[in-house]
């Protein structure tokens, strides 16, 4: 498996097409969150140098992708981390979610930040093993934070 940075056209499509899985699969509709501006747009705000957009390929087959755009000066937050089914459970997730970290630091961040849904449970577990906070919640969604200035934000197994 390797993450690429998204660069060429043709890996904006691939991820078009895994922004379009991920919403689907959750029931979302192309208005819920402008995703149809943003798919038109892409890689619009997760363009370098304050944003990043990736994809995780197995044996060159995308499996997943991830996307990083600033929130503020000093917050970089984490969007769109979605893995396709069939690449579950293999470390997908975690290796992007590591990736994004790591840009967000390189790229001066100081904070990041993210929302996941309560079903996502799974995904939930990687954030607290990773060391993300959760921030606060309510019944619809949980908001994360991690700090990435301080050891505790280094990653445990």
């Amino acid at each position: 498996m390797r993450i690429q940075p998204v660069e060429t056209p043709g890996q904006v499509a691939e991820v078009r097409r895994l922004f379009e899985e991920y919403w689907a699969a959750f029931g979302f509709t192309p208005c819920f969150q402008n995703f149809d501006a943003e798919l038109a747009g892409l890689p619009g705000k997760y363009a370098p140098p304050q944003g990043r957009l990736a994809l995780a390929l197995v044996d060159d087959v995308p499996a997943g992708c991830i996307a990083l755009r600033p929130a503020d000066s000093s917050r970089a937050e984490a969007k769109r981390l979605y893995v396709r089914p069939e690449f579950r459970g293999h470390g997908v997730g975690r290796a992007l979610m590591e990736w994004i970290i790591s840009e967000a630091r390189a790229a001066g961040y100081r904070e990041l930040v993210g929302d996941t849904l309560p079903v996502m449970q799974t995904a939930l577990d990687m954030y607290d093993r990773m060391g993300f906070e959760r921030s606060q919640s309510d019944s619809e969604t949980i908001y994360l934070r991690l700090p990435l200035c301080t050891k505790r934000s280094s990653i445990s197994t």
